[in-house]
Formats: C-alpha cells, sequence, structure tokens
C-alpha cells in the first residue's frame, strides 16, 4: 500500500486554508463579507470588499472571480435530497454576493463623502491584508510612515491599472494626474465592456471615490498628440504608463482589409461613445472568448433594437454567427458567457479555423471562408492548431467582427521614451517586481506589464506600481506585516442544514426582455433573503479544528462522527518520509519512536466542512475550533 503524504502544518499554514483570499490579486478578504451578509451585517462586507479594492463595486458585477475558482464549496461532495454526500457541490457566488453588498452600502447608494468616511472609519477585526486601504490611510496620519510632498505622478491611461494607481498614490501623499484619451475615465471598462454588463453609473460613481481624493483626471488628452511624452517627463516626477491593451489584433488573411471588417473592440467603443458604425444583418463574429461574446451580444442587442423601430425597412432575417477555434469545452470564454449567449440565439461554430474573407464585386464581404480544426493544443497544451483542410465551410456574411486578442499602442514614446528598452516590439521590457521599465523614473502597470488579464489583475498591478512609485521618490519602501493568531471558539455553530443548501442561482432577466434594449442589464442580482441563503454556504475556512495530541486518547470518535470522512486514525508507519514530518515526530515522541506503534490523525483539508462535529464529540476536549486572525501593519525602511 502507498505510504499516505501529509503535511504538518505550520508557520501560515492554516491562513493560507483561506482560498478565496489566496486567490486574489489583491487579497480581498472573500470569506470575511461572505460571512458578514451571511449574518446580516452589510454595511461591514462592503468595508470589507472596499478595503483593499478601489474597484469593489465593479468587480461585483464583472470580474473574472479567480476566487470562485478556488473556493473550497466547489471541492467537497454535495449532500443530496436523502442526505447522501454525491458528486462535489458548486462554490460560492461570491461575486455576485459582493454586488449586493455595494448595492446596499457602497457610492451606488450613498453619497461619496459618506463612502469615504465609512472606510476611513473603519478597523475590520479578521482579514489578511484585506484593510490596505485603511491601514496606509491611518499610516499617513498618524506618522508611522512617511509620506510624498505633494509630488506631481503622471499617470497615462484612465483603466482600472492607472486609477488603482493614482488612488493609493493620492493616499500616500502625492498629486496624480490622469490622461485619457477617451472622452471618459475608466478605459476599457467604458468603453469596452458593455453597459448590458456594466451600468455607466456604477462606473462613475466608483470613479468619483476615487477623484474625491484629490486625483485630477484629463480626459481627450492623447499622449503624443495633445501632450509630449518627453514634456510628461520633463514637468512630473515620475510616469506610469498603463495604457492597457485597446487595439485589435488582425488575422492577416486574404480579403482581410477592406470595408466592413472590424475589430471587435472597436465596435465595442463605438457604441459605447454612440457612434455609428456600418453594421449589417448577417454578422460573423471570429473568436471565441468573452470579448468575443461581448461582441456578438453587443450586435445582437443593436440588431434586435433596431428591428424593433424600424421593423417595416429592415426586410429579411438577421443572424450573429460566432465561430471559434476551440471546442465547446475548450472555448476560453465564462460558461455563464456561453450560455447566455446560446439563450439569446447567437449561433456558435465550434472548431473552424478561418482561411480567407470573400468579397462581392462591390467590395463588400460575401463569406468567410473555414476549415475543420481537430484540435487547438498539442500534447503539451502549447497553442497548435491541426486543420483538416479538405473539410470547409463558407460562412455567408456581410460583417466580419474580429475578437482574436489585443496590442498596445505605444507610439507616444517616439518623442521622449528613446531609452525605455523593449522586450519585444510594442512591449516594453519591464522589471517583473517593481514594475520600471529601463528608463528612470517610468513604470508601466496592467496590461501593458503582464498581458492581457483579469480586472482584479490590473488593479493589483497598479497598486503594486504605486507602492514602486512612492519607493523611487522616498528613497523608503513599504512592507506589509502580517500577525497571525488563533483564537478560540467557544460553542461554535453554524446555520442549520447549511451543508445542504444548494448553490441559489443568481436571477438574470429573460432573454426577451434583454434584447428589448442594448442597455438593459441581463443580472438583477440578489434580494437580501437569496444573498443571506448563499452566503450562509461558505464554509468559513478562517475557522479550523485543532487537534491537541497530548489530551487526544485515539478513541476514533472524531473519525467516526465526520460526515465527509475528512478524519483517518493511521499508524505513523503509513505517512510517506519528509524531512519536516520526521523532525516533528522526534520532537513529540523521541528520537527512535516506532511507527508502528504510534499513530496520527489525518485530516483532508479539501473535504472538511467546519461542522464542529469533531469537537462535540470528542470526550477528553482534545479538538477546539480555532479562528484564524491576520492582522496587517505597515513600516517603511
Amino acid at each position: 500500500m502507498q505510504p499516505l503524504k501529509v503535511q504538518v502544518p505550520g508557520e501560515g499554514y492554516h491562513a493560507g486554508l483561506i482560498s478565496c483570499q489566496a486567490a486574489c490579486p489583491v487579497r480581498t478578504d472573500a470569506r470575511g463579507y461572505v460571512r458578514a451578509i451571511a449574518e446580516g451585517r452589510f454595511e461591514e462586507a462592503y468595508l470589507i470588499a472596499r478595503g483593499p479594492n478601489p474597484f469593489a463595486s465593479i468587480c461585483g458585477r464583472i470580474c473574472g472571480a479567480p476566487c470562485e475558482a478556488a473556493c473550497r464549496r466547489g471541492k467537497v461532495p454535495r449532500i443530496d435530497d436523502d442526505g447522501r454526500f454525491v458528486a462535489t457541490d458548486r462554490p460560492i457566488a461570491i461575486r455576485a454576493l459582493k454586488r449586493f453588498a455595494c448595492e446596499l452600502a457602497g457610492p451606488e447608494s450613498r453619497p461619496t463623502e459618506e463612502v469615504l468616511y465609512k472606510v476611513w472609519s473603519y478597523v475590520p477585526t479578521v482579514v489578511a491584508h484585506a484593510e490596505e486601504f485603511a491601514a496606509l490611510l491611518r499610516a499617513g496620519v498618524d506618522g508611522t510612515i512617511q509620506k510624498g510632498h505633494g509630488e506631481r505622478i503622471a499617470i497615462i491611461g484612465a483603466g482600472p491599472a492607472g486609477l488603482s494607481a493614482a488612488h493609493d498614490l493620492a493616499l500616500l501623499g502625492f498629486r496624480p494626474v490622469v490622461f485619457e484619451s477617451e472622452p471618459v475615465p475608466a478605459g476599457m471598462l467604458a468603453v469596452g465592456v458593455p453597459a448590458y454588463r456594466m451600468p455607466r453609473e456604477v462606473i462613475a460613481r466608483e470613479v468619483a471615490v476615487i477623484e474625491a481624493l484629490g486625483v485630477e483626471i484629463r480626459c481627450n488628452v492623447a499622449v503624443g498628440k495633445d501632450i509630449s511624452f518627453s514634456g510628461l517627463r520633463r514637468d512630473f516626477a515620475a510616469i506610469l504608463i498603463a495604457v492597457g491593451a485597446k487595439s485589435s489584433r488582425g488575422l492577416g488573411l486574404p480579403g482581410e482589409r477592406g470595408p466592413r471588417v472590424y475589430g471587435g473592440v472597436d465596435l465595442l467603443r463605438a457604441v459605447s461613445l454612440g457612434a455609428r458604425m456600418d453594421i449589417g444583418r448577417e454578422v460573423v463574429v471570429i473568436g471565441g472568448g468573452n470579448v468575443a461574446y461581448d461582441v456578438a451580444r453587443t450586435v445582437l442587442r443593436q440588431i434586435a433594437y433596431d428591428t424593433a423601430r424600424t421593423a417595416a425597412r429592415l426586410p429579411g432575417t438577421s443572424a450573429v454567427r460566432l465561430v471559434s477555434l476551440e471546442g465547446l469545452e475548450e472555448m476560453p470564454a465564462d460558461t455563464l458567457e456561453i450560455v447566455e449567449g446560446d439563450e439569446e440565439g447567437i449561433e456558435r461554430w465550434n472548431g473552424w479555423g478561418p482561411l480567407e474573407f470573400e468579397r462581392d464585386a462591390a467590395g463588400n464581404p460575401a463569406a468567410v471562408v473555414f476549415r475543420k480544426c481537430l484540435r487547438v493544443y498539442d500534447e503539451n497544451r502549447r497553442f497548435s492548431p491541426l486543420y483538416d483542410d479538405s473539410i470547409r465551410r463558407a460562412v455567408p456574411c456581410d460583417t466580419v467582427l474580429l475578437s482574436v486578442g489585443q496590442a498596445p499602442s505605444l507610439g507616444f514614446l517616439e518623442d521622449g521614451g528613446a531609452d525605455i528598452e523593449q522586450a519585444r516590439p510594442g512591449w516594453p521590457k519591464v522589471d517583473s517586481v517593481t514594475l520600471a521599465t529601463t528608463a528612470a523614473g517610468v513604470f508601466v502597470a496592467g496590461d501593458l506589464a503582464h498581458g492581457t488579464r483579469l480586472l482584479i489583475d490590473a488593479v493589483a498591478s497598479g497598486k503594486a506600481a504605486a507602492r514602486s512609485i512612492y519607493q523611487y521618490l522616498t528613497g523608503l519602501t513599504l512592507h506589509a506585516e502580517a500577525i497571525t493568531a488563533h483564537r478560540l471558539l467557544d460553542h461554535y455553530r453554524r446555520e442549520r442544514g447549511y451543508e445542504s443548501i444548494r448553490r441559489q442561482e443568481i436571477p438574470v432577466r429573460h432573454p426577451d426582455q434583454r434584447l428589448a434594449h442594448p442597455d438593459t442589464v441581463v443580472e438583477i442580482g440578489y434580494d437580501s433573503y437569496h444573498a443571506m441563503r448563499e452566503a450562509s454556504r461558505c464554509l468559513d475556512c478562517g475557522v479550523t479544528p485543532v487537534f491537541d495530541g497530548n489530551r487526544c486518547v485515539l478513541c476514533g470518535g472524531c473519525v467516526d462522527v465526520c460526515p465527509t470522512q475528512c478524519l483517518k486514525i493511521v499508524p505513523l508507519s503509513g505517512l510517506e518520509h519528509d524531512a519536516f514530518l520526521d523532525g516533528a515526530i522526534e520532537s513529540l515522541l523521541g528520537p527512535g519512536a516506532d511507527r508502528d506503534e504510534n499513530s496520527a490523525i489525518v485530516k483532508d483539508e479539501d473535504l472538511c466542512i467546519r461542522c464542529a462535529l469533531c469537537a462535540m464529540r470528542c470526550p477528553v476536549e482534545a479538538i477546539g475550533m480555532e479562528r484564524v486572525e491576520v492582522h496587517t501593519s505597515w513600516r517603511q525602511q
């Protein structure tokens, strides 16, 4: 029988079990605000969510939610109606719960000044890096850290990375000035995310809170056109480039260049800003990611809306076809996007790669020729498409929209950026830790630093860049120090039946309602009853049963009562040798201890649901339910 590989809990082990927080790039205490919602503490839930994230309200609607992917509730067996554990459960709807808290207590429902006051005065009790906002503020006020002296920082790009950096730089005593080429702030959030997913009023209110800190945002200012990059380097103490990857990539195929073949992000920008584009009624969208779905669903809404208003002048049928290289299981788009797209009438063609664009006598698109894709990735999961050229299909269309990737546009560096080296054409060489370029005082953040990722990655990148700029200008380094403590919970209990509650589906509008107007928001969100019920499913991973080996008599009662069978009693000889484990055994039992005569209790963390039955069953009180508390403080050196 194979020896069992185990890990002996050490420093930071139990804090690491809070997998939702560990997965969040800004370390949001998701467990904290979910449990606050479960207990009806809605305002506190918002404050916990807002602490490390100036875009909490926006993330509550469109975050890619890496926390949900890591949620341990999605790994435990699910209890069926007969009380039996079957299959695996589904993760907590963390993103939707954040939206619920933000709608009740965030800028959507309160004046900017009140939101700032609440966040400033709130001191979290159980956090891990989640009190960053309040900690930085207190440190600046009480003199714990030295603040800047009002130096002006130029930030190019008012997207989530640029504004997150501006937010923190303002708290650290600097005067950020953000230059945005678009007529509205927030970058791709405002011009690249459709209004049916992200209401513009929410963006405006979130940005207003950042402006209230003293951040100046200048829209309709294009660096390289309205102001030179060399001028910024002359007039500002430091520069952060956070322009994002806003330019659509092409395919370079025959017939691609010409009328009615557009980049997908160009279409989204035009719709967001109310500009007209020459879009027909038979549209092919090429791509399989979330942006491709944003494009396809936006076009579908425009066609449906125009048809409803002018049906007499638009005879015939219409169609929006989304064609992806990947099969259905491999599509990079979120499952929810695919499902909702299917509901709304998008024709999905999986496993086809474009070959050429056919045009009619007038030069307009007539069809796109595709060939069958047999595989997208090789055995090492590297992108290596394999095609069957004998299987081809011509998809008729009058418009083609390309959503096959994006790239940054850095033409403004031609004047004053010669000392910024490039890692590859169009992408500057960046220090992965400090986010500094090869030019003194010039930093980057967001997509330009790490490629296109999630919104929350851009936020984390902007905040990291702010700390590096602080170090560059002051010569001091900010360090977050985490102090971990364990607090014994007397009479710990959970909500009745929490282990068998099914995930509460997030309410959405019917497809017919969604298509009635292009800006109709699809997701309705939870009411308080369903939010609390969904939040009560949280396993509260900050709490864990802790075993006192000196008291344990190995009676096996905890093993017998465990509903998920996460506990086992095994002889030490059945454990795989490990230097740390061997040292722990020797320190407890002395050198040369007989491994066959001594046993250990082994716990599977992925199966433990924190029900506390083991603690209640233990006859010698060798098991206690303890909460891990991680308090963060900032210091400089």
